[in-house]
């Protein structure tokens, strides 16, 4: 661990904090993440405040003054959850903290405990140096991400809103990531993101011995709601945000339809793809209690990513998908948001970035997920993903996100914290 810089090395240390969390309030608590960012905050002479939600569910917030303090406070923010982890389905521990192979391997490699060291880091970096960032920065690391925020952010913006206040703008994570276009590498700042809504599919039927010749089978039912609900082939759509992204990728590498557009990204388009278009996929399947009996319900959970200004329209369709096969009923949802790619802010990215890797270019582009930003633009703040890293041209990187062997170069994560710190000095 001797050559393993200090932002890695934190980052590996919250991996081995298991914070699963496997919805609906259903979780590992956060509460020793929290208490480990804490120690830390308080290391470097700031005073963190605990806000528990539910029993364990914690997230900490901490102001660092600004050296102008006429600007409005940024408020810069990582989730300290993570989705859970099969063990089995790895080739390391997915919550050892890994490091080989120059990789940082570990459920929230990615998503988003780099982000979270990032961020300690930055500051401890300026404040050690006896600096101050250009603004206020109200640093939060939120419980619950993974669910909506539930008990995290939109706990804190609904109880707390005093907490953020004097904030105009915020920067988390999803955004700043590299990908190639060829020879040319982009950084792709996220200044949008789709709608979300999670519903639960419910099929209701006759229990029956399983041998009869079903009257009234509620899986069955089921079963066709959902392959219809995941085989729909949603149309191309573009917000205004993609329209600009497609803009400049034709001005990179010629002209092309949207979808060819988007795929000359190669390993890294995985987020861009899914942001033309809706997505309905079915993701939890629940039914049944013995294998000779033929139960009266079936249950299914459908994960719905609309496009900013079209959730009506695809809900109204996802109805019309599902039929008179199962009953819709909503779990979550959280809006959908764009922002203009202009601005001090992304003026401040763009620098930031070209300064580290001067022959980028930085484009906008339409989160095909959600962040903690939907619960912050209620209070006005106005959200942007940045978490800024340079990465290998083949790696599949949108597919670490809750994917099998998360992970992210040692080399990646230090690029990040230098140009977050540039990042902070600058705007």
């Amino acid at each position: 661990m001797a050559c393993v810089s200090e932002t890695a090395r934190i980052a590996a240390d919250l991996i081995r904090i298991d914070t699963s969390n496997r919805g609906q309030g259903d979780a590992n608590p956060e509460l020793p993440a929290a208490e480990y960012v804490a120690e830390y905050l308080t290391g470097l002479g700031l005073k963190p405040q605990f806000f528990e939600s539910a029993p364990g569910r914690v997230s900490v917030v901490t102001r660092v003054p600004g050296a102008d303090p006429t600007l409005p406070a940024l408020v810069l923010h990582g989730h300290l959850d993570v989705v859970p982890a099969d063990p089995a389905n790895w080739s390391v521990d997915p919550f050892a903290g890994v490091i080989k192979d120059g990789m940082l391997w570990g459920r929230g490699a990615v998503d988003m405990k780099i982000m979270d060291a990032m961020m300690l880091t930055a500051v401890a970096e300026l404040l050690r140096a006896g600096e101050l960032p250009r603004r206020e920065l109200i640093l939060a690391f939120f419980a619950d991400e993974e669910n909506g925020g539930v008990f995290g952010s939109q706990w804190l913006v609904k109880n707390h809103p005093e907490v953020f206040a004097g904030a105009a703008t915020a920067v988390s994570e999803v955004g700043g990531y590299s990908v190639h276009f060829g020879d040319k590498r982009a950084y792709l700042l996220q200044t949008g993101e789709k709608c979300l809504d999670w519903v639960r599919l419910t099929a209701k039927g006759t229990a029956q011995h399983g041998s009869s010749i079903p009257l009234d089978n509620p899986l069955t039912k089921l079963a066709r709601a959902v392959a219809r609900v995941g085989d729909h082939e949603w149309p191309v759509e573009l917000t205004p945000t993609t329209a600009e992204l497609l803009q400049q990728i034709e001005q990179l590498t010629g002209p092309g339809s949207p979808t060819e557009l988007v795929a000359r990204a190669g390993a890294g388009s995985g987020f861009l793809k899914s942001s033309l278009r809706v997505t309905t996929n079915p993701t939890v399947l629940d039914a049944g209690y013995m294998h000779n009996v033929i139960p009266d319900t079936a249950g299914a959970i459908v994960d719905m990513r609309s496009l900013p200004g079209s959730r009506e329209a695809a809900m109204q369709k996802l109805v019309e998908l599902v039929g008179d096969d199962a009953d819709i009923t909503p779990i979550f949802s959280g809006k959908g948001m764009e922002t203009d790619f202009s601005g001090e802010l992304v003026e401040a990215v763009r620098e930031s970035l070209l300064r580290h890797d001067p022959e980028a270019v930085v484009l906008p582009y339409l989160l095909s997920g959600g962040t903690d930003n939907k619960h912050l633009s209620d209070i006005g703040i106005v959200g942007y993903g940045f978490a800024p890293l340079k990465l290998p041209r083949d790696m599949d990187f949108p597919a670490m996100f809750h994917g099998v062997d998360e992970r992210v170069p040692l080399t990646a994560i230090d690029f990040g914290h230098r140009v977050l710190l540039d990042f902070l000095r600058t705007y």
